[in-house]
């Protein structure tokens, strides 16, 4: 039989692997142990794309694991099995082969750096026919790497004018964009990729189709976020006519009908959406990247939220959240957390769904997703103060605790930011400042700290007028100069941090930033200078109210007066005549008063009645120096008593 199966081989194409297989299987019957025949059986089945049989057969027989390593790392990277892929193709030693096998299965299992271990072997080399699908994964790993936030937004370039010369790096480019929160340009890239996919000459129709589907389910995607409701209905429509015939795998079918039934404004019942989202089943082993994994979940319960299935969130989330140690940051059992909280509210924002809410949080006070949604809820209720009492409490709690686990909750930067983002509305600056310091105290002795919140730390204390936060800004931006030499923000605040002890490279790096000139070259001075001081709408409106209480009209010119009845003019009234400016005073306080002499009225008296002495002699004086006093009440009556009764 092994006879048949070698003139077998000699005539054989690569489109044989039928044939291939029941040779193999015939030479195997009569000879189990022929290493020829299991080689070529277990090469067969990889061709025809029965992944699941092969891998059962290399688990079968383990000696194929030493003759064929590259097929076994290739089987398991294709059957979902990343990490063991990784760790296969790791043992093959000069093997090109094994090491694009590596940068793939490394890139699903998002072990950034064994891919990254695999790109620059494989880049050394400079294989020429190889670039362009280095250059492919290359942005790939950015784009998802930037968006677990494995890789800092300096850390990764723009994309090159020869990425837009085709629609893989083009798409890609777009992705790293997502990431990076640049939708605008993001949708320009994914808009050329678009066309370089329609319009390549060497694709087929079919192709195009199954090419073209994950790219304009990525756009609507963007369209979203850019609040271009209606053109991204418009797109999603496209985007389901495609997947009625498109050979597309679950994975990308799975995310592109979620896409596009998150903007169907057509489907008005949320039973009928509920049913037509979870029409569509993804393989078992299938799996998605982290990012993806929690986005679809959030669809899926805020699904069954909108078709009023709120205890079978509640208790799916009972049954998951019981056995996982709290806290925890992870992103499946934040959303399962949230979902519950809001079931629980009755998908309600009022003080009675806080209370219906709050105590689930007496059994459970340290889930982060729970606490995050009732701080939400209080936000939404004008509650703010609530909202921080209740996130410091819940830190409060972490920090007590002694578990590093906690410790690294507590100073995560979403729920650092959270609290950031309370004390700035109510305006409470020092807080801020204490919180950042505190977050920055943590993380600057960790080698994966979060670049984001160790430069808003940094900025925060550059505010300060204490010396020692300006020494620990000093200390932040150090760290951040190393990690981040080219980030234009961290070198402006490294040099802004050591300007009060310049060294010889301060003048280099400030060289880097941009100038001031050119920073100032659209603000007008002079007109600044004019203007004066800038004042709050407050005290703007006292000083227009002050001058001229007559409202301008559009044209900036002052409104026509209102016009007086002539009920209310006097009878004399004489349009043409100037007013009496001191109309509005009394009689005797007005310039023009003059009062009438009374008859027996003396007019040399003051207003207490007495005399007074005009002349300047001081010998009319009396004795001893004492001035002239002048009585009060000269006519009698001071020795009057009063009435009884009166006071």
């Amino acid at each position: 039989m092994s006879n048949n199966l070698t003139s077998l081989l000699k005539k054989s194409t690569l489109d044989d692997h039928d044939a291939l297989l029941q040779a193999a299987d015939g030479a195997l019957k009569s000879s189990p142990n022929d290493t020829q025949a299991q080689q070529i059986r277990a090469i067969a089945l990889l061709k025809l794309e029965r992944y699941s049989d092969a891998l059962a057969y290399f688990g079968h027989v383990k000696d194929l694991r030493e003759s064929l390593p590259e097929a076994y790392s290739y089987c398991l990277y294709r059957s979902g099995k990343f990490e063991e892929a990784v760790a296969a193709a790791s043992s093959v030693q000069n093997s090109r082969g094994a090491q694009h096998i590596k940068l793939q299965a490394a890139y699903r299992a998002e072990d950034w750096d064994a891919a990254s271990q695999a790109y620059d072997t494989l880049s050394a080399s400079n294989v020429p026919k190889e670039d362009f699908d280095l250059r492919v994964n290359k942005l790939a790993i950015d784009a998802e790497g930037l968006w677990l936030e494995k890789f800092a937004k300096s850390a990764v370039p723009r994309a090159k004018p020869d990425d837009l010369a085709a629609f893989e790096t083009a798409y890609n480019a777009a992705c790293i964009s997502v990431s990076k929160g640049q939708l605008e340009e993001a949708d320009r890239l994914l808009k050329r990729a678009v066309s370089l996919c329609e319009h390549h000459e060497e694709l087929s129709d079919e192709d195009k189709t199954v090419e073209l589907v994950p790219l304009k389910a990525q756009r609507i995607f963007i369209l979203q976020r850019l609040g271009k409701a209606e053109e991204a209905a418009t797109l999603a429509k496209e985007v389901q006519a495609s997947l009625e015939g498109a050979a597309l795998d679950a994975r990308t079918r799975r995310l592109a009908e979620s896409n596009t039934l998150s903007v169907s404004g057509d489907i008005e019942n949320p039973f009928l959406l509920h049913k037509l989202f979870n029409q569509s089943s993804v393989p078992r082993g299938e799996r998605f990247f982290t990012n993806q994994t929690a986005s679809l979940a959030s669809n899926e319960r805020t699904v069954q939220m909108q078709s009023f299935k709120y205890d079978g969130l509640i208790n799916a989330a009972r049954k998951k959240l019981k056995g996982d140690a709290l806290p925890s940051t992870s992103s499946d059992i934040l959303l399962t957390s949230m979902f519950e909280a809001a079931a629980l509210a009755r998908g309600e924002v009022s003080k009675a769904a806080i209370n219906k809410a709050l105590p689930e949080l007496e059994k459970r006070p340290n889930d982060v997703g729970l606490v995050m949604t009732i701080v939400q809820l209080y936000v939404l209720t004008g509650n703010a103060t609530a909202a921080v009492d209740t996130l410091h409490a819940f830190f409060v709690r972490l920090e007590k605790s002694a578990s590093e686990k906690d410790e690294e909750v507590r100073y995560s930067p979403g729920l650092v930011g959270l609290m950031v983002s309370l004390y700035r509305s109510q305006n409470r600056r020092s807080q801020v400042r204490q919180e950042l310091a505190k977050s920055a105290t943590y993380w600057r002795t960790k080698s994966n700290a979060p670049s984001s919140l160790l430069r808003a730390a940094g900025v925060a204390l550059l505010e300060s007028s204490n010396s020692e936060d300006v020494q620990a800004a000093s200390d932040i931006f150090d760290k951040l100069y190393s990690q981040e030499p080219n980030d234009r923000a961290t070198i402006a605040g490294y040099v802004a941090s050591h300007a009060s002890a310049p060294d010889s490279n301060i003048k280099s790096l400030a060289d880097k930033l941009k100038p001031t000139s050119d920073l100032t070259s659209t603000i007008d001075v002079d007109a600044l200078e004019t203007a004066g001081i800038s004042q709050s709408a407050n005290a703007l409106a006292i000083a227009q109210a002050g001058t001229s209480r007559k409202r301008k009209a559009l044209d900036g010119t002052t409104s026509k007066p209102k016009r007086i009845r002539k009920s209310r003019l006097p009878k004399d009234y004489d349009p043409n005549k100037k007013p009496d400016p001191e109309r509005w005073l009394p009689l005797r306080d007005r310039s023009t008063y003059r009062p009438k002499k009374r008859k027996g009225k003396r007019d040399d008296r003051t207003q207490g009645g007495g005399n007074v002495n005009e002349s300047l002699d001081i010998s009319n004086r009396p004795a001893g120096g004492a001035s002239e006093v002048v009585t009060a009440n000269q006519g009698g009556g001071k020795n009057k008593r009063k009435g009884k009764g009166k006071k």
